[in-house]
């Protein structure tokens, strides 16, 4: 059975609630100040295909960004490899996961996804999506996100201790693909300077694509730059703030 949006929105909306006892990190990079203002952006390629609208907007646009892929994205889309190769420049690849597992150490669901559930799990996740990025592109990653975007504080600091930092954002652009076009673009429109947003690039049938698209437009209309993590924030980012 196939959910309309207003269903999925919904559900992200319920299970939002159930997820409220986990950790949401809350990350910023520094602001633009006498430059003009700045955001980060951030997308998410959990599974399933690119969305070329997104892709081909920050190309045409010369529009840095950062993007975390899982293991099983990259099995799948390889035009979608061979144009984030192609401009490294543009684009920074960081780690989601070997299976795009919510990176949680306990047993539990988390928007309908099982979690990672253990230790032992959660390390193979995050090992097995750093060697796929690693593989692919040459590069080691530095950042990490869970899927989801939720953690518990012990797969905080096993995360840590792996070496990897934490990639929590500070505007949620699309609701994990489910939002409209029009709330999608008001979302990301409305960024200010030293934001981080988060985003998906993995569902080019879902009408929050073209937000995602008219909203980078609309902040690029008002004189904002677009960073990438490792560029806004360098070797020893601010700890992320943690939000229940």
């Amino acid at each position: 059975m196939r959910l309309s949006l207003a269903c999925l929105a919904a559900l992200f909306a319920i299970s939002s609630a159930h997820a409220s006892a986990f950790i949401e990190p809350k990350l910023t990079i520094p602001p633009g100040t006498h430059h003009g203002p700045r955001v980060a952006l951030t997308f998410d390629a959990c599974t399933g295909q690119a969305d070329e609208r997104i892709l081909s907007t920050l190309i045409s646009n010369r529009v840095p960004a950062t993007i975390f892929v899982t293991a099983r994205w990259l099995a799948k889309n390889p035009a979608a490899i061979a144009e984030l190769k192609a401009h490294p420049d543009l684009f920074e690849i960081e780690n989601h996961g070997a299976k795009h597992l919510p990176a949680i150490d306990v047993p539990a669901k988390v928007y309908g996804i099982a979690t990672a559930g253990s230790p032992e799990a959660l390390r193979a996740e995050i090992s097995g999506g750093a060697s796929a990025v690693e593989k692919t592109f040459g590069v080691k990653p530095r950042w990490y996100r869970g899927a989801t975007g939720l953690y518990n504080s012990s797969a905080l600091a096993l995360i840590q201790s792996m070496g990897y930092r934490t990639a929590g954002y500070s505007v949620i652009g699309d609701g994990g693909a489910a939002f409209s076009t029009a709330v999608t673009e008001k979302h990301i429109a409305a960024a200010k300077d030293g934001d981080v947003i988060i985003a998906h690039v993995n569902q080019p049938k879902r009408p929050a694509g073209a937000g995602v698209v008219q909203g980078i437009l609309a902040l690029k209309a008002r004189g904002f730059r677009f960073v990438k993590l490792d560029d806004a924030l360098g070797a020893e980012p601010p700890a992320p703030v943690l939000t229940h």
